[in-house]
C-alpha cells in the first residue's frame, strides 16, 4: 500500500489464485480506507467462484476478471475505470 501511495497509482491489480480471494481482498480495501486512499480502484483476477463476485464487488472491488477474460475487456473496464473525470 506504501508503494500504491507514493506512486500515486490509479488502481492496484490483484491475482488470486490461493482462494483466499474474500480475506485478502477484505484487508486490501480496509487497508485503502485507512491510508486515505479511497479513490484507488481494485481489480482482481484469478480462480474466483462465480458465487462469490458479488460480494468482492460489495466490499469495493472494481472489477474481477475469470480465466478466459480477454485482454481487450480487461484493458477496456480498466481504462474506463481510471478515465480522468
Amino acid at each position: 500500500m506504501a508503494a500504491a501511495a507514493q506512486e500515486d497509482v490509479d488502481a492496484i491489480g490483484l491475482s488470486i489464485l490461493s482462494g483466499a480471494h474474500l480475506p485478502i481482498c477484505r484487508r486490501v480495501l480496509e487497508l485503502i480506507k485507512e491510508k486515505g486512499l479511497e479513490g484507488l480502484q481494485v481489480f482482481v483476477g484469478g480462480i474466483i467462484p462465480a458465487q462469490d463476485i458479488p460480494e468482492l464487488k460489495r466490499l469495493g472491488v472494481a472489477e474481477v476478471f475469470l480465466p478466459g477474460a480477454s485482454l481487450q475487456d480487461v484493458v477496456r473496464l480498466v481504462s474506463g475505470a481510471v478515465a480522468a473525470p
